[in-house]
């Protein structure tokens, strides 16, 4: 078991790779086989399809805040005619996708919650045709992101409610962005600087659902959140360092979550929440 950022990297030296490390400690910490393990996996993996595909064809979720937009990105993305990379957009619009089948009550797999939900399988999915990844491979991208999200649950938080959301879609990001260093044939000290990239580009990121639900912003911060993994996991490849080490960039993330008032954890009463607008909605959604 490793309990910190620095653990991992130098436990992982002993393994092929992190995703092998996950893999050991999985069957440690709960006793399953190596085959049982990987079947959940990839029970994981469908559903992360399934909830993209049901989400580009087009769902509106219950009350009318959200939907759509993952069929608009498709369609924007066919014309050809986009500023940013092809793969980066893919990640987004998988990523608005799985949110937006979560705000229509659909299936999801929570990576690391149902609020962040997005950014994980919109990462994965993008960039597996790109890097050309097996099913093995895939799976071992989902392992390595939960070794680096473990980490981070353990020592700071994975809940809007607890870290506002810098605590769910900064670490879902960190996550996507370690897992995608991994892919790409990078080090776990790679990933590990691509999680302290990314955690310090979110850090402070409130969490201020409108009508407290899961919907606005949380569906577009899971695209922008996809981005983000992409462009850190890139200066990480890249040879780009953080100057304060990962570990002490998860435990200023706690910090910074310990120190937010609660008006910007998830209760619905900061930020976005409180602009006109969203109470006008509020009004019209909760009667």
């Amino acid at each position: 078991m490793f309990y910190s950022i620095a653990d991992l990297v130098e436990q992982a030296s002993n393994y092929p790779t992190v995703a092998e490390l996950m893999l050991a400690t999985e069957e440690e910490m709960t006793g399953r086989t190596r085959e049982e393990i990987y079947r959940l996996m990839e029970r994981n993996l469908t559903v992360m399809e399934q909830s993209i595909e049901e989400g580009v064809a087009g769902v509106t979720s219950v009350t009318g805040l959200t939907g759509g937009d993952a069929t608009k990105m498709n369609h924007y993305l066919a014309s050809g005619n986009f500023m940013s990379g092809e793969t980066i957009l893919t990640a987004v619009r998988n990523a608005i996708a799985v949110n937006e089948v979560n705000a229509k009550m659909g299936l999801i797999c929570a990576t690391p919650t149902a609020g962040s939900a997005g950014v994980v399988p919109g990462v994965l999915m993008a960039c597996r045709e790109k890097l050309q990844l097996t099913r093995d491979q895939q799976l071992d991208f989902l392992f390595t992101a939960g070794a680096f999200g473990l980490v981070i649950a353990n020592n700071a938080s994975i809940s809007g409610a607890e870290g506002g959301c810098q605590a769910e879609v900064g670490s879902a990001s960190a996550m996507a962005a370690a897992a995608l260093v991994a892919a790409n044939g990078g080090s776990a000290h790679q990933s590990a600087q691509a999680v302290a990239i990314t955690l310090k580009n979110m850090m402070g990121l409130i969490c201020d659902p409108v009508a407290g639900l899961v919907e606005v912003p949380c569906v577009k911060r899971n695209a922008l959140g996809s981005s983000q993994a992409f462009i850190s996991a890139d200066m990480a490849l890249a040879g780009i360092e953080s100057v304060i080490p990962p570990d002490e960039v998860v435990a200023a993330m706690y910090q910074v979550g310990r120190q937010m008032p609660s008006m910007f954890r998830e209760t619905a009463e900061g930020g976005l929440a409180m602009t006109p607008t969203a109470q006008k909605l509020t009004k019209s959604i909760m009667g």
